[in-house]
Formats: C-alpha cells, structure tokens, sequence
C-alpha cells in the first residue's frame, strides 16, 4: 500500500477549507437548542420542529447553489468562488450571531447553504491538478477533511458556548474569514484560461437532476437502499443535540462532546477498519453488517435510560461508517462504464433530497413522540430506515465474486 502524496499546494488549502466549513456547521450544533427556545420563547420539543425546518432550508439552499457555484467556476475560476463563498460564510455567522428573531435565523441557515455548497469548486480544484489515476484516492481526503471538520466543531462548541450561546457563531464567522484570508495569500488559480466557459443562467439549474437514475440499470434496488441509508442517518445532525437536552438534560458543552465522540468512532472505522473487514467478507456483506450495527445501534437510542450507554453504544454506530466505500464499491460494479457518470449523478440528487427530507422527518418525529412520552420515536423511525436497506440489500443485491484482475483494473 503506497503513501498518498499530494504534489500540488493547492490541495491543502482547499481541504482546510473543507474542514473549516464543517467546522463552522458543528460548532453551533450544541447552541441550537438554547437558542431557538429563546428566541423562539417555546419548549424542547417545539424547538425540534423549528430546527427541523431550518436545516431543511439549508438543504434545500445548497441543493439549488451547488449547480450555480459549479458553473461560476468553470466561468471566473475556482478560486474566486471559494473565496467569496468563505467571506459569505464570515458575513452568514455574524448575521447569526446577532439575530434578535427566528426569521433571521431562518435567513442565515439559507446564506449557509448558498455558501456551503463549495464541494463542486474544491472538487473542481482536485481534478484540475491531479492526475486522473491518483482524484479517487485524493478524492477521499475530503472525506476525511469532513470527519476532521465533525469532530472538531462540536466539541469546541460545546466549549465555547461557555461564554453564551451566540459565541460559537463569532468564533464560526472569524474562522471563515481567517481561512478567506489565507486562501487570498496561498490559494492559486488552477482553472487554465483556455478552459473556461460562458456562464449559462439555463445551465446552473438542477431540474435535470434525477435523470440520471432512470439510467443506472440493474443498480435500483441498492440506489433506494442507499436513499434510505442516507435518510436514516440525517437522525443525528438534525435531532441530536435536542434529544440529548430531552432525554438527559444535557448542556451544550455535554453535547458538543458526544457529537465529537461521534464524529472521533466514525473517522477512526474509516481509517483504520474498513479495508480489513472488506477484505474478510467483501463489499455486500460488509454493507449489510454496517447498515445493521448502524440500525441497531438507533434502535438502542430510543430506548437507552443513561447518558454513558449512548458513548457505549456508539462502538457499535460507528460500524456504519462501513456501509459508504462498500455501497460505493457495489454500484460501480453493477453499471458499466459508460453510465458511470449517470450513477454518480444519481446518487448526488438522492443525497440532496435525503437532506432535505431527513430533517424534517427525524424532527417531526422526535418532536411527535417527546409530546406523547416517547422522545425516542426519531431513532427509531430511523433505525427502521436501516433494517430496511439492510433488508433490500440481502434480500434483492446478489452476490457477484469479481475476478481479481477486473477488481485491480477497478481500483
């Protein structure tokens, strides 16, 4: 297994600004809570259903900007984009962090979106600078710049929020300005003139978006698996800092902890777990198993009494990080070449609409049952989204052994 080396400065730059980015999202997670009962003036579970729209309309924002940001790109350069989209961020947790009603802060979620939606530009950056044979592997670096970026932001919220609830939004906005500036002195430009584009406001739409399922053959039955995959696990960014303040009490620096914790078991199976246990039982078993721990372990959240079984049950969680590279791995195996791009399309738009979808159904959820003694319901509505992919993926993805030499041509 060789050293991944990365031979452009511009890679570096680009994922710390992908872990600021998640950074600015985690921190104010342990403060939602708090500050939409305040300025709101209404209960937990109340709260629940406000917040559930609020990240809803982040989604639905980053949904329709991330094909814009993308065009403008490939029009004026990755460069500018980032930069700007960072200053937007600056401006978005200061507005935040002032905002004396819920409606302002209902207008810096959507800001956030538009902005946060830079995986298309930082994406754009790794492509234009690495060879084709080397993005996948580059490619992964910003997945571990998100699980970086989730594991840092919780947790210094839940520290921050010591000094009130809009804290965390001002550490947030000097974060994302501190990074616009390093970006201005250390990003280059990596898109070459001659490459460009004229930017075509009929292009930067996202209507076609799911067409591209409609061409991913015999893939459906694990593309629905992996939808409700994703709509299960929008669970915990959306309804977890509530349910912890419900079910125990918790403060912010309690949440931002566990949050971490979290985000800590999640990095580390990624890292450290994954290839040994692909290797044992290959791709679609190793889904299924991610998928149940992953199920059984939401299930346990609904029920769970004590606040240190939910860090007990989460070395069990954390094992659903296996299910990503594995339903990866299927799928590029189940279509061929030429609909690849097709697949990826797809996948991207169910993405998009679990993230706009999952906050509102976990939210509802969990606010429907904290009114009728069951603050645990979001789990397990979400527990059973992951027995079912589980279920689908037994019951209708046979098993295919792949040739050695077409998994290393694969690779």
């Amino acid at each position: 297994m060789t050293t991944l080396r990365v031979h452009h400065r511009a890679i570096p730059v680009v994922l710390a600004a992908m872990v600021i980015d998640v950074i600015g999202f985690g921190i104010v997670m342990p403060v939602l809570p708090e500050l939409v009962t305040q300025l709101g003036r209404m209960q937990l579970d109340e709260a629940t259903r406000v917040a559930g729209w609020m990240l809803a309309v982040f989604a639905v924002a980053q949904f329709f900007a991330g094909p814009a940001l993308g065009h403008l790109g490939d029009r004026f350069g990755r460069r500018p984009v980032l930069i700007a989209a960072m200053l937007g961020f600056s401006f978005d947790y200061l507005l935040m962090a002032a905002a004396p009603t819920l409606t302002w802060l209902f207008v810096g979620r959507a800001i956030a979106g538009v902005t946060g939606a830079t995986f298309g530009p930082a994406g754009a950056v790794i492509a234009d600078v690495t060879p084709p044979q080397k993005r996948a592997a580059v490619y992964g670096l910003l997945g571990a710049a998100f699980g970086v970026g989730f594991v840092i932001g919780p947790a210094l919220g839940g520290l921050v929020a010591s000094f009130g609830t809009r804290a965390p939004f001002v550490v947030a906005a000097a974060l994302a300005a501190l990074n616009a500036i390093a970006m201005t002195w250390l990003l280059p430009e990596t898109l070459d003139p001659s490459h460009r584009r004229p930017f075509r406001l009929r292009d930067a739409h996202v209507i076609g978006a799911f067409r591209p399922l409609f061409h991913a053959g015999n893939a459906t039955p694990l593309l629905l698996a992996w939808f409700l995959w994703q709509l299960g696990g929008v669970v915990y960014p959306s309804t977890w800092a509530f349910w912890a303040s419900i079910r125990f009490g918790w403060d912010a620096t309690a949440i931002g902890w566990s949050l971490a914790w979290v985000g800590f078991l999640t990095v580390i199976v990624q890292l450290a777990v994954t290839r040994r246990v692909v290797d044992r039982l290959g791709e679609r078993r190793t889904a299924i198993a991610g998928l149940a721990c992953a199920g059984a372990c939401l299930l346990a959240y609904a029920f769970t009494t004590r606040g240190w079984q939910v860090y007990v049950f989460f070395l069990v969680g954390a094992l659903g990080a296996l299910v990503y590279p594995c339903m990866n791995g299927l799928l590029s195996r189940m279509v061929d070449a030429s609909r690849q791009g097709a697949l990826q399309g797809g996948i991207g738009s169910m993405n998009s609409v679990a993230a706009v979808l999952g906050p509102l159904l976990a939210s509802q959820s969990l606010a429907w049952g904290a009114a009728r003694g069951f603050d645990g319901a979001a789990f397990a509505v979400a527990a059973s989204l992951m027995f079912t992919a589980t279920g689908m993926i037994a019951i209708f993805v046979p098993h295919r052994r792949v040739p050695a030499e077409s998994a290393e041509a694969s690779s």
